[in-house]
């Protein structure tokens, strides 16, 4: 099929030798998660056949053959993975490592859940603000030159700091249990472990809310 489609080329004389007659699409997922791989092998294969009519590779020869071009092939490849994840999930691309060398390392696999820590910190963290900011910039919300405050803030609520106040609560009471001893240790430790089982409890509930407490884009879009 891809040799059907064929490619764009022009002589010296600027004719149209070839027309390239349609395109492959291929998810996002080749590009934030599998690193291009699919995109990467339908390019080769393009690039060998073009190589090939024009001489600088014989007919049968193969561009997986040349070493040093592999080698600067996948590193291009790869960077441009990350240069296209940085965009939209604010990381580097996962699996870059398969990408570079053509298997799966140790260290790639320790980088893949790195990033996908950082990933979910920003999605849950940080993100509303990209979100806004992609609204604004496809045009999905008009900003209107008579507004007298910004069109993205969004009013707090005190509801929100509930859980922040009983998680510091609950933190202070630890502190307390340790700076005032009980009459036995076990009685210490008993008041120490209820407040920072109270404090755990309200922290893990905290970071999963966290999307809810912190980030709070203003959905209400304006069509142009």
């Amino acid at each position: 099929m891809q040799d059907e489609l064929s490619y764009f080329l022009v002589d010296s004389d600027s004719k149209v030798v070839t027309n390239q007659e349609g395109v492959f699409r291929s998810n996002c997922m080749d590009c934030l998660d599998r690193t291009n791989v699919v995109q990467s092998l339908l390019a080769r294969r393009s690039l060998q056949a073009q190589l090939q009519r024009l001489g600088v590779l014989h007919v049968g020869q193969k561009l997986e053959e040349q070493d040093e071009f592999e080698k600067i092939y996948k590193n291009a490849w790869a960077d441009n993975a990350n240069a296209c994840a940085k965009q939209y999930a604010g990381t580097g691309a996962l699996k870059t490592d398969f990408t570079r060398t053509g298997k799966r390392t140790q260290l790639g696999l320790i980088m893949d859940g790195w990033n996908s820590l950082i990933r979910y910190y920003k999605n849950n963290f940080s993100d509303g603000f990209r979100q806004d900011s992609i609204d604004l910039f496809l045009g999905n919300y008009s900003v209107d030159e008579l507004e007298s405050h910004s069109p993205l803030s969004v009013p707090g609520d005190l509801k929100f700091l509930a859980l922040p106040i009983i998680m510091v609560v609950a933190f202070s009471m630890c502190i307390i249990c340790l700076l005032m001893a009980g009459d036995t240790w076990t009685e210490t430790l008993a008041y120490v472990l209820s407040g920072e089982l109270q404090a755990l409890e309200h922290f893990l509930l905290f970071f999963t809310m966290a999307k809810i407490l912190f980030m709070l884009p203003d959905w209400s879009r304006k069509k142009r």
